[in-house]
């Protein structure tokens, strides 16, 4: 399990609960919390949408998904 401490953070610093952001991105209150354990990861688009709304990378907020590969970032495939 992965927890994404940036993630919540941001979330937090907004002072929204996880039901709120979930109905701000159009997604369940379960699924937002799945995400911030890391017990499971956003598709791609879902990554954007978090990015977007945040206004912070999606490398910062999913550290997990990124890695790097010489002076380039890819996105690691799951599933």
């Amino acid at each position: 399990m992965r927890i994404r401490l940036r993630l919540k953070e941001e979330r937090k610093k907004r002072k929204l609960t996880q039901k709120e952001l979930a109905q701000k991105l159009g997604i369940s209150e379960v699924w937002v919390k799945k995400i911030e354990n890391g017990v499971n990861d956003p598709g791609r688009k879902l990554m954007f949408k978090f990015e977007e709304f945040f206004g912070v990378s999606h490398r910062e907020l999913f550290p997990d998904l990124s890695q790097q590969n010489g002076d380039t970032f890819c996105i690691k495939k799951t599933g």
